[in-house]
């Protein structure tokens, strides 16, 4: 995939829409690798569901979580994933096996995980009424100091490349803490314009430049460069770059990121299917996506490199993308579309391999003809390389090897690499006890017509072959039964996080949603209780089934 090549003259954001993906589960949240070649969306169900992104095709199922998964992080590599679900456990995942590394144990539901951008061996956990925690994978973890202890409503990030950690409360207060001390660095609050201030949701950093974005409950999304904030230092008054927000209807945002490069910001309503895309230099807003009518939108993600986004509505995942037009020009500069058949006028040597009354230009340099060309060095895709990086990620996992689907297999088959291994170390000993028989006969001088190796016995009959290929699928069950030694999955041990200070009892907040919705949906399905109603709707389902036993004994017929 050349991405220099994919990358338009024009607009730079997604336009129409392009799609669902639809993971058989109710989809919560989603995330892109690095690269964006793998989407990796977590479930109602507990499952997370890994796409290929180029092919749109489900790459791996991981069964990760019996409850909702919540949130979701790959590490730098893309080789690992964490996820969160909202039973308090936090788990590492290894992306190419699937199988589980390391579960860890909350006392509070956990709103929000994160890797390291640079380290893979830490990532921040953010609790529901708590400070955030830095975690290790071995389970060592320190906590995020707090501004005000009575203040407990804390949402954190690492910023681009993990240097500090940003914490933001109900307050409207924002600290930056050094990661290897925990020490505070810089601090300033967030106010409407007077003493008033206003609790922050959300921290968002660009993946290239050094902006961030913090989603605040009075509907306002501010821009800061973290260079100014780290500058202004504790009790800053940093302004912000840009105010973006909806003047016409006042809309409150669920979700707002930025784009891969870092010059566009999309944000999600949280009343409807809708997204809000400003352009951040100039802080206008260039474009509107509208979903469908009546859907509540859960989360959104923009690609790392192409101007794509996804999004999260009704358990589907919507892809929004640009309008490819074919531009054939592009290909040769004199090309012209044509509506209709034009009588073409050729030159007298328009086609002719050399044009003999073309005068012969003497060339003022002399040309080389045996010029080495490099086809051994590969030059690193910008894209996918850092500001202060010289060279890819070499052990970045771009994409997933599928193994093919078996629609209908044999009796006895197994997709067990054991089992094929035996299947082929038999085959060849047969093989080669038979060309070495066949080899010593020939040696010897007899008359190879007469003593003609045929296969071990004559051909067989059917009975014979009935009862050979019975016998082998017995042999074949009683391995797959017991004698054949099974992978068993390990079990991994779950840690407990010892965090005196959390609440004990709290529900997560997507369970706290979902409860009213639910009760409403049962009481819409449930029928009317009028005996009116229901005799007809009785002898409607009888006149249907008869008439589906009728149409179903003629098609019988028909078949037989």
């Amino acid at each position: 995939m050349n991405l220099e090549l994919l990358e338009s003259f024009g607009q730079n954001f997604p336009e129409d829409f392009d799609g669902t993906l639809d993971c058989v589960s109710i989809a919560i949240t989603c995330a892109f690798n690095r690269q964006g070649t793998l989407l990796a969306v977590g479930c109602n169900d507990g499952r997370i569901v890994v796409w290929d992104f180029l092919t749109r095709g489900i790459a791996k199922f991981v069964n990760a979580h019996v409850h909702p998964v919540c949130s979701l992080s790959w590490n730098r590599s893309g080789r690992k994933l964490l996820s969160a679900a909202t039973d308090n456990t936090v788990a590492i995942w290894d992306v190419l096996s699937g199988e589980n590394d390391k579960v860890f144990r909350f006392p509070s539901p956990v709103l929000k995980v994160q890797w390291h951008p640079r380290n893979s061996s830490q990532f921040l956990v953010c609790p529901l009424k708590h400070a955030a925690v830095l975690m290790t994978i071995k389970g060592d973890h320190k906590v995020v100091p707090l501004d005000d202890d009575s203040d407990l409503n804390i949402i954190a990030s690492f910023d681009r490349r993990g240097r500090y950690i940003y914490t933001g409360n109900a307050k409207g207060r924002i600290l930056a803490f050094d990661i290897d001390s925990l020490e505070l660095a810089a601090s300033f609050r967030v106010t409407t314009g007077g003493l008033n201030t206003t609790a922050i949701k959300s921290l968002e950093f660009a993946r290239r430049g050094e902006c961030f974005l913090v989603n605040s409950a009075d509907r306002i999304i501010r821009v800061y460069e973290s260079r100014e904030v780290l500058t202004c230092g504790k009790d800053g008054e940093p302004e912000p770059m840009q105010k973006l927000q909806d003047l016409v209807n006042k809309t409150l945002w669920k979700k707002c990121c930025f784009s891969g490069d870092g010059e566009y910001i999309v944000a999600g309503s949280a009343r409807q299917h809708s997204l809000y895309i400003w352009e951040k230099a100039v802080g206008n807003l260039v474009k509107i996506l509208h979903g469908t009518k009546g859907e509540l939108l859960l989360d959104v993600v923009w690609h790392p490199v192409r101007p794509i986004i996804a999004s999260i509505s009704s358990g589907l995942v919507s892809i929004w993308a640009q309008n490819q037009v074919e531009n054939w020009s592009a290909f040769a500069p004199d090309f012209k579309e044509l509506d209709e058949n034009v009588e073409y006028d050729e030159r007298e040597s328009e086609f002719d391999l050399e044009d003999e009354d073309k005068e012969k230009e003497e060339s003022k340099a002399p040309v080389e003809e045996d010029v080495e060309v490099d086809v051994w060095t590969v030059e690193p895709i910008q894209a996918f390389v850092s500001s202060d990086e010289d060279e890819e990620d070499k052990e970045a996992l771009l994409f997933l090897p599928v193994s093919p689907d078996v629609e209908e297999p044999e009796d006895g088959w197994q997709a067990n690499s054991e089992s094929v291994s035996r299947n082929l170390e038999i085959y060849y000993i047969v093989h080669s006890t038979w060309h070495s028989t066949m080899w010593t006969e020939d040696q010897s001088g007899a008359n190879v017509e007469k003593k003609k190796p045929q296969a071990p016995d004559s051909t067989p009959t059917s009975g014979e072959k009935r009862t050979r290929q019975g016998h082998d699928n017995e042999k074949r069950r009683g391995q797959s039964d017991g004698s054949t030694p099974t992978v068993k999955k390990k079990k991994t041990k779950t840690m407990d996080v010892d965090l005196p200070d959390a609440p004990r009892d709290e529900i997560h907040p997507i369970l706290n949603v979902k409860k009213p919705q639910e009760k409403v949906h049962s009481k819409k399905s449930r029928p009317q209780k009028s005996k009116s109603s229901s005799k007809p709707e009785k002898s409607r389902h009888k006149e249907r089934g008869s008439r589906g036993d009728d149409s179903a004994n003629e098609n019988a017929g028909s078949v037989f």
